[in-house]
């Protein structure tokens, strides 16, 4: 396990050091301002990497919601053989070039940089403080020191009595469930299609999904380093951003935020209508009144 997760110490390690390093004239080396935003700027970093496996997700998602009712043909026609119903389902993926897994790709490949940094937190709240990777051990005794809101990043809910950690702790773990179940709901929401949900494994999974995870992070959270947080909370907004961007200007379509959209477009369209133009100017003509004569020319005398 050490050759494959010592390069993953070094990476995230080396990434805080740097950042650090070139906040530190700004901030002071030992401040929790310059140690936190390493974490964050370490979160920009991996997601602005992972950009492109977001975009796969995006267009998985939207394949399986096209599929959506031969999906549903399929589960009904096989309902009562579950072996059969998924082989025509894999079928179904192989012959769209789709993969309902690549809606987790960006969840999977952020798991080994969570686990490195929640082991190289976890070395720095050890006594006394340990190093990792790129993190010497000097470094790792002053990142034990610095402070997010008055609580040390290195401490845990469980692991200390400190009444600013617990509170500290609490808040961000509440930040953390509030941020993955919004944007959830707002795919749920805005981000899909209405489907019958009846029958509908998607939207089953969507569901559990809703729940699921905030509750997973509520009774995990208390295990974790306030820089842990400090991380899922960061990438959590970032998510719900990425995707409120996604939706608004490039939503999936039949879902509620295109029909939004196309309102949008037609109600533009309505009120700039093209007027005709002559040689490059706006033809016009002032408007007869009702009944007026066109009064007749009066003839010239002769001399």
């Amino acid at each position: 396990m050490g050759v494959i997760l010592d390069p993953l110490y070094w990476i995230v390690s080396g990434v805080m050091v740097v950042i650090h390093k070139a906040l530190s004239p700004i901030f002071g080396a030992a401040s929790g301002v310059t140690w936190s935003l390493s974490i964050v700027g370490l979160v920009i970093l991996i997601r602005t990497l992972l950009i492109p496996l977001f975009v796969k997700q995006i267009k998985s998602q939207r394949a399986l919601t096209a599929l959506s009712p031969e999906m549903k043909k399929i589960q009904q026609k096989y309902k009562d053989d579950r072996q059969k119903q998924s082989e025509e389902l894999m079928k179904l993926y192989k012959e769209h070039k789709t993969n309902p897994m690549a809606s987790c790709f960006p969840i999977l490949a952020q798991a080994p940089i969570f686990f490195a940094l929640f082991t190289v937190l976890n070395g720095i709240g050890k006594n006394p403080p340990l190093g990792r990777g790129a993190l010497s051990t000097e470094l790792a005794a002053q990142a034990a020191q610095a402070e997010f809101f008055g609580a040390r990043i290195s401490q845990t809910f469980l692991g200390s009595t400190d009444t600013t950690v617990k509170i500290v702790t609490v808040l961000l773990i509440a930040l953390m469930s509030a941020t993955t179940f919004t944007t959830q709901r707002q795919l749920m929401v805005k981000g899909m299609p209405k489907l019958d949900s009846s029958n509908n494994m998607m939207l089953q999974q969507q569901k559990i999904m809703l729940y699921l995870f905030p509750i997973i992070f509520a009774v995990s959270g208390v295990n974790f380093p306030i820089g842990v947080l400090i991380y899922w909370s960061t990438t959590n907004l970032w998510t719900w951003g990425q995707q409120f961007y996604v939706i608004k200007r490039n939503p999936t379509p039949g879902s509620p935020a295109w029909e939004e959209l196309q309102a949008k477009k037609a109600k533009k369209a309505g009120s700039n209508p093209e007027t005709p133009e002559l040689g490059g100017s706006v033809a016009t003509e002032e408007p007869k009144q009702v009944g007026q004569r066109k009064q007749p020319k009066k003839k010239k005398k002769r001399k």
